[in-house]
């Protein structure tokens, strides 16, 4: 999960400096359609920043709840578990079975 979220935050980190990049490359170009697209380009940075932002702290909020759960219910938690995996472990043999 770890690995997951620190590759998503790097390609948001590389798409943010490309984009800040490209704005002043074009600084210096004029024109109409050229400004528009900065301000375009700009606004959805913005706009990219903040749900990164709002997606980061619902994350840590879930995973902070979902670890305070198994703590308070650390045998409910463990059959549950358990219980799931079961179900896949049949699902997965079930599949492998009739392809047989």
């Amino acid at each position: 999960m770890d690995n997951q979220k620190q590759t998503v935050g790097n390609y948001m980190g590389t798409l943010a400096e490309d984009a800040r990049a490209l704005m002043a490359a074009t600084a210096d170009v004029a024109g109409e359609k050229v400004g528009e697209a900065r301000k375009r380009l700009a606004a959805a940075l913005e706009g990219g920043r903040q749900v990164y932002g709002r997606v980061r702290e619902k994350a840590v909020d879930g995973a902070k709840a979902a670890d305070q759960t198994v703590r308070e219910n650390p045998y409910q938690a463990m059959g549950i578990a358990l219980g799931v995996g079961a179900v896949i472990g049949i699902l997965i043999a079930r599949g492998c079975s009739r392809h047989d």
